[in-house]
């Protein structure tokens, strides 16, 4: 039997983002995924070459793929929507549970155990993997979303509403001796809801330099959640890396010669 797992990931190209907002520039999930990818990496090479740290940005960056994957059946529903209230919310996460078991099923069995982690959500991910058969209700998707508070399938919301993501962002400083496996993952979790937060925060600056303030009101929620983070990183980014977003071709083009 044919495999369509990778077929799906391929179709995030077509889940548009930011459905409520007047957009000058569309965007979807694939190349969402991609950026936060790119940024989850860069935080965490930001953090082990000036802060430090010793973060793994190789699985970061892996987590960020597959960060939004349920989206290619859910489609990308809007935060507010979601938070409505909470049975609303209890919902989705089952729905997004189901939808990750979905994609699960695809991955043919060969591969399942390096897959599964990633596409049951980003606490999967995180953890080490448990000694569990792929699928199986004790499988690393499972044990490492209940090991974290959280549910099977549990995955991080559109970042533009105050930073309301369902990514962790618990555990020690990596700073602190020698963090263990589990240790690693929550920082890796940070790392990755401050990338999708950045993603988001890019997003906005890119909107207004085109003259939409539609998307002015979503700046300002989300500088105030990168500023809760607290994170040397994200600060660091944002000093030396985030203007040049607002910038043109050409005043890019002046400042590299």
């Amino acid at each position: 039997m044919d495999s369509h797992f990778i077929a799906y990931m391929y179709r995030l190209r077509y889940i548009e983002r930011w459905s409520l907002m007047r957009n000058t520039t569309r965007e979807n999930v694939a190349e969402h995924s991609y950026h936060v990818a790119l940024l989850a990496h860069m935080l965490c090479e930001i953090g082990n070459r000036l802060f430090g740290r010793s973060l793994n940005a190789d699985r970061a960056a892996a987590m960020a793929l597959f960060h939004d994957a349920t989206e290619v059946f859910t489609g990308d529903i809007p935060t507010p929507v979601k938070h409505h209230n909470p049975r609303m919310l209890g919902n989705f996460r089952e729905l997004e549970a189901m939808a990750a078991e979905r994609l699960l099923g695809m991955v043919p069995p060969e591969l399942k155990e390096a897959y599964a982690p990633f596409v049951m959500g980003p606490a999967a991910a995180a953890a080490p993997p448990a000694e569990a058969g792929p699928g199986s209700p004790d499988s690393p998707g499972h044990a490492a979303a209940e090991a974290a508070g959280g549910e099977p399938g549990g995955r991080g919301d559109n970042a533009a509403a105050a930073g309301t993501g369902a990514v962790g962002t618990g555990g020690p400083d990596a700073n602190s001796g020698s963090p263990s496996a589990n240790d690693d993952g929550a920082e890796l979790m940070k790392m990755l809801k401050a990338a999708d937060l950045l993603d988001a925060y890019i997003k906005c600056l890119s909107e207004l330099s085109s003259g939409n303030r539609e998307f002015a009101v979503a700046k300002g929620q989300i500088e105030q959640s990168l500023a809760q983070l607290a994170m040397p990183e994200v600060n660091w980014f944002l000093t030396n890396m985030a203007p040049s977003f607002s910038k043109t071709l050409d005043e890019l083009s002046e400042d590299g010669e």
